[in-house]
């Protein structure tokens, strides 16, 4: 299902300060620990997401910003670390605060598990703390289901295909 409401974008360093205000709403933290970034923190943290993979080499990250196809406002920012030979990808999503609650996660989500697919992952992951209860509905939208592992707190969800 192609996204109808909002385009994945990659990811630029010049995004920062865009995204630096998206970003801002101390509530986003509430279940990953840490602070909103500062504009200086965005752009180093996307100075290094933009190589698009890991210094040692044995991971590829891939990061979008969520734009809303009506004004191409950024409302957040999708991602998947893929791992194991390009088989298994750790994903992430986070939509601003006041973006919140308008499916905008679910079709971002929805659309990078459709890209994750179409690229040979068959494992896709997410972390999600148990209290979290949109992110774990945004998670089941996307095709994952719980597991019974939890690491460092966080519940496991898990989409596996048997075939690429």
């Amino acid at each position: 299902m192609a996204p109808e409401r909002i385009r994945l974008v990659p990811l630029q360093v010049g995004d920062a300060e865009e995204m630096v205000e998206v970003l801002s709403g101390e509530d986003l933290y509430t279940f990953t620990g840490g602070a909103p970034p500062t504009l200086a923190e965005l752009r180093e943290r996307y100075a290094r997401q933009v190589v698009g993979h890991s210094p040692d080499g044995r991971e590829q990250w891939r990061n979008w910003i969520i734009r809303t196809v009506e004004d191409d406002e950024a409302v957040g920012y999708v991602q998947a670390t893929i791992a194991d030979d390009g088989r298994r990808a750790e994903i992430a999503w986070v939509v601003s605060s006041r973006r919140q609650r308008r499916g905008y996660a679910s079709e971002a989500a929805r659309a990078l598990v459709a890209w994750l697919d179409g690229h040979g992952v068959t494992t896709v992951e997410a972390h999600i703390h148990p209290s979290h209860t949109a992110s774990a509905a945004v998670a089941g939208r996307a095709g994952l289901l719980p597991t019974e592992r939890f690491d460092d707190g966080e519940r496991l969800w898990r989409r596996s295909r048997d075939t690429p």
